[in-house]
């Protein structure tokens, strides 16, 4: 029953140039001279050994890659595209393949942004986060407006004709007005997709230890609403918590952890997922988290590897499809889990009887209502008898 699914790669880039207060990424400071060439040798390594680990992947290819940080951007076209040869050499990619690489408006570049492009990366995401100076500042970002807006000329100059821009509202102290404003500034750049999500305050960040003034609740209502209709209005469709795009223009790299799909993560603290269906088996990998650490682990990088036990793989999947608001198909559930549908049954029937899910032709999607307490929805499937 259990089947295998798209496969991709995650590349983790762990330095920036300054630790954001809302970030609770496996992130560091760059504070001296960055081990470049020792870490990209410690990435390659990282997927040789992976492409052994991983003979029994049926010949899958790669059908997306994400460089993500920390700031992938501070490193050179050279090193991404060291680690490109040899991710494409030892799994292969997909003919259509979606390559994404993180870049912050605060080390933009217009030379780096076209070698960047011409190597092979298809696709940038650019943490743009607000385009008023004053939040910017209180969010920690290294960037000003004018800079933001730059970014985003180098970025269709460059010949980037598929990016993502990263928008933050719920900011310190913002106003509805302001939240929108960002929003307007963001669209007349006419993106193909846009990260629109709220601030939360996350544990283990300098906002957890000082937490700021954030809106009430009435205007966060309101700035998410509002926001929505601008979106949809303007030809973008929510078909994630927070991920809005042109048709077709959808992340297939976020899209496969959504769907529970499988992924190979190397660099300091990646995790990765891997399903073998001649075993019934689903495994998750870590890899060591401190940068030097996971520089110097010759002979294994892997901090742990444990499998996903039967009873926790349908929240897991859960968690991840209920996100999408085409939702997932029965077979799909089956195909992804190696758990029958039957097992959930009772708690879809019950979930459909109060309005918080829709079933039809076997596909179960969340409604309105239910997409908007998408976590109480999920609760009911913790006791899944």
């Amino acid at each position: 029953m259990l089947e295998h699914s798209p496969l991709s790669l995650y590349v983790h880039i762990p330095w920036c140039v300054r630790k954001c207060p809302y970030c609770d990424f496996n992130s560091h400071e760059a504070k001296s001279d960055i081990p470049e060439a020792e870490y990209v040798h410690a990435l390659v390594n990282d997927l040789k050994a992976e492409s052994v680990e991983r003979s029994n992947c049926d010949g899958r290819k790669f059908q997306s890659i994400f460089f993500g940080g920390g700031t992938p951007s501070l490193f050179s076209a050279k090193s991404i595209s060291q680690i490109l040869e040899t991710a494409e050499y030892e799994f292969g990619f997909e003919n259509d393949i979606e390559i994404t690489l993180e870049a912050n408006p605060g080390t933009a570049e217009s030379q780096k942004f076209r070698e960047f492009n011409a190597i092979g990366i298809n696709r940038l995401s650019l943490g743009i986060q607000s385009f008023h100076n004053h939040h910017l500042q209180s969010l920690g970002r290294i960037h000003d407006s004018d800079e933001a807006r730059k970014a985003i000329d180098l970025c269709a100059q460059a010949g980037f004709n598929n990016f993502n821009l990263d928008l933050m509202h719920g900011l310190p102290n913002q106003s509805i007005e302001e939240a929108l404003a960002d929003l307007g500034i963001a669209l007349e750049y006419e993106p193909t997709h846009i990260s629109w999500y709220q601030l939360t305050i996350e544990p283990n960040t300098a906002f957890h230890s000082k937490p700021p003034t954030l809106p009430e609740d009435s205007i966060l209502w309101d700035i998410n609403q509002s926001g929505l209709n601008i979106l949809h209005e303007s030809g973008y469709q929510q078909y994630e918590v927070s991920a809005y795009a042109r048709p077709g223009k959808e992340s297939v790299h976020n899209l496969n952890y959504w769907r529970f799909g499988d992924y190979v993560g190397i660099g300091a603290g990646a995790h990765g997922k891997f399903t073998i269906p001649e075993k019934n088996s689903i495994v998750r990998s870590r890899k060591k988290k401190q940068p030097d650490h996971y520089i110097n682990a010759e002979l294994n990088r892997v901090v742990e590897r444990l499998p996903v036990a039967m009873e926790e793989r349908a929240f897991e999947f859960l968690m991840n499809a209920l996100r999408l608001r085409n939702g997932f198909s029965q077979s799909q559930f089956e195909k992804r889990t190696g758990v029958t549908f039957s097992s959930i049954a009772k708690q879809v029937e019950y979930l459909s009887a109060q309005k918080l899910l829709s079933v039809k032709d076997q596909q179960i999607t969340t409604t309105d209502h239910g997409y908007r307490v998408l976590n109480s929805l999920l609760e009911e499937f913790l006791d899944n008898d």
